[in-house]
């Protein structure tokens, strides 16, 4: 049977490194563009929406429907990013730690 007051030291330990990495997390930023740019939306490492930029010409009369897809484009490749991001820090900080399949810490 393990050590059960070393697997609770390990848990809170485990805790104060998680509050340290949600504090990090808010201040990595990530982009994703489309349209060649045209459109960037850019969020935090835990997927908070930051800004989007969008370019002069999308905003014609007629190009609604195009900046709507870009949009949407943008923010899955930079909700891709902060998922990839935040997989990163996990990685590092429970390296050598088992924990279950699908545990979602977040």
């Amino acid at each position: 049977m393990p050590d059960f007051m070393g697997l609770m030291k390990q848990a809170a330990q485990l805790q104060a490194k998680m509050q340290e990495l949600q504090a990090e997390l808010d201040h990595i930023d990530v982009e994703g563009t489309a349209g060649g740019g045209m459109v960037s939306v850019r969020l935090n490492a835990k997927g908070e929406f930051r800004g989007v930029a969008i370019d002069d010409s999308l905003l014609k009369p007629g190009e609604k429907e195009i900046l709507e897809d870009l949009l949407v484009a943008a923010h899955a490749e930079a909700r891709h990013k902060a998922e990839a991001v935040m997989q990163e820090k996990m990685k590092a900080l429970t390296g050598g730690l088992p924990l279950p399949p699908g545990l979602n810490l977040f």
